[in-house]
């Protein structure tokens, strides 16, 4: 069994609780000296040690794992390709100060985002010069809130779980409760609306293209419209996220708060994040979803039969079950297009995802496209050598009638091998053998696989290796690396 050194990890944890060096070390049963030690890496986690720090904090020992180091590291090796090939920088080295100085690696990775960022406004495709555009989109600071965090925020699950049994929620009686809920403690009327809107009670008329949205709060008369094109299950959804707002303000807030300043665009859509993060934990409460994703095996269709939601739906808040002391599978989340784009991400395991220069074109989300409405199963392995249970699955959202345009997406749900045992997915599988995977890696530019004929672009930092006389099966051979 390897040894666990996680110092850095051990010392955040403690300063987070604001606890001493003595007070820790009372707690475990060790002495102060062993504990500082431990925090230096002269020693490793021990098992007792490692049992009790999960059982007084509600940590996952996953905590303590190299998982976090390792994607750190490979988040590093994409926003610092250039720097680090020219400086001759390691992997040892790089691994050296994600494990022992993560907070250092993380200032370093967030100069490095914004500065690939600034060059692609700089060398925009009109040519100007964009510099003085917004360094980083809001949206994606917001995926970055979510996954800093694991997809788990703990006391808006609580909450949502508690007002949930205090006003009935349970399957089949969604609706009517909400609807209760919002007449009753707020005053709220429900309104369904069709496709044309009209002027508010103020006269102020919805923006241009804005005839189809879903719902709209009218504070001034309390009235909440509804899109009659909303399915039962959107529809409750929408009702959720609106209590969150009116009820959860408070608590929205400060999440917003601990990352963004108030007033800014990403403070506002933190806040709706973290309403919608509520709303999905409010029709679909902690104990009882766990138990019921549980009983049948996380199998996705059951459960959007059962809950009457969407399979994103489901599929969303099946990757946020990660409770201390009832954790459920810890899941990768995505959501792609047929180009690609990564619309949403978010990860309790330790896959990494690229950020620039596409997906990897093996990985099976993408023929989830070619046969929509059918779950595709897939064994990957990165190039680190963890290796996934991946389930994908095209949905389709129609705006309305016959010719209107609607959105198509690959919905992808993964987790490390170790726990694939416990999904209905890997029924028939070869779990056991590395042979069994397909192998994938984080997007071409960034992928350390170079014997692989699927290449789409260069490697970047390596050197092309170009012979007039010689052709390969394999695209952009390169050189060695010299040390």
């Amino acid at each position: 069994m390897s040894k666990t050194y996680a110092g850095a990890r051990l010392r955040r944890l403690r300063e987070e609780r604001r606890m001493s060096q003595a007070e820790l070390a009372r707690v475990l049963g060790i002495s102060p000296s062993y504990l500082n030690q431990m925090e230096h890496d002269s020693r490793p986690l021990t098992v007792p040690v490692l049992l009790r720090l999960t059982e007084t904090f509600g940590v996952d020992p996953g905590f303590f794992s190299e998982r976090d180091t390792a994607r750190l590291v490979a988040d590093l090796r994409e926003a610092l390709t250039g720097e680090i090939a020219a400086a001759r920088v390691s992997p040892t080295d790089l691994a050296e100060l994600a494990s022992r100085m993560p907070a250092v690696a993380q200032v370093l990775l967030d100069l490095g985002r914004r500065n690939q960022l600034l060059s692609e406004r700089l060398a925009g495709p009109d040519g100007r010069d964009t510099a003085d555009a917004a360094p980083r989109s809001p949206h994606e600071e917001i995926r970055d809130f979510f996954y800093r965090r694991r997809n788990y925020l703990h006391d808006t699950d609580l909450a949502a779980e508690q007002l949930a049994e205090r006003i009935g929620i349970r399957p089949g009686e969604v609706l009517r409760a909400l609807t209760a809920r919002l007449t009753d403690a707020h005053g709220i009327r429900l309104a369904d609306t069709h496709a044309v809107q009209q002027a508010d009670a103020r006269g102020n008329r919805p923006p241009t293209g804005s005839g189809d949205r879903l719902h709209h709060y009218d504070a001034s008369t309390r009235t909440l419209h509804l899109s009659t094109r909303l399915r039962p299950g959107q529809r409750a959804f929408r009702m959720a996220t609106q209590l969150a707002l009116l009820e959860y303000a408070g608590e929205l807030d400060r999440h917003a708060a601990e990352d963004f300043p108030a007033g800014s665009p990403a403070h506002t859509l933190a806040r709706i994040g973290v309403a919608n993060y509520f709303a999905a934990a409010l029709v679909l409460p902690y104990t009882a979803f766990h138990a019921a994703a549980e009983e049948v095996r996380y199998d996705i269709e059951r459960l959007t039969d059962r809950h009457g939601l969407g399979y994103e739906t489901v599929c969303h808040r099946l990757s946020t079950l990660q409770r201390p002391r009832l954790r459920g599978v810890p899941f990768s989340f995505v959501r792609v297009d047929r180009a690609g784009n990564m619309s949403k991400r978010q990860s309790a395991t330790g896959f990494h995802f690229s950020r620039g220069g596409g997906t990897c074109p093996l990985w099976n989300v993408y023929e989830a496209f070619a046969a929509p409405g059918r779950i595709h199963v897939q064994v990957a392995e990165m190039p680190d050598g963890q290796r996934y249970l991946w389930a994908a699955r095209a949905v389709t959202r129609h705006r309305g009638g016959w010719g209107e345009p609607g959105k198509t997406y690959a919905i992808g749900l993964g987790c490390e091998i170790r726990h694939a045992h416990r999904l209905v997915y890997s029924d028939g599988l070869d779990l056991t053998s590395p042979s069994a995977a397909t192998p994938i890696g984080m997007g071409c530019r960034v992928c350390e696989r170079l014997d692989c004929p699927q290449r789409a672009v260069p490697p970047l930092g390596r050197t092309l290796r170009i012979d007039e006389n010689t052709s390969t099966f394999v695209p952009y051979p390169v050189t060695e690396r010299t040390t």
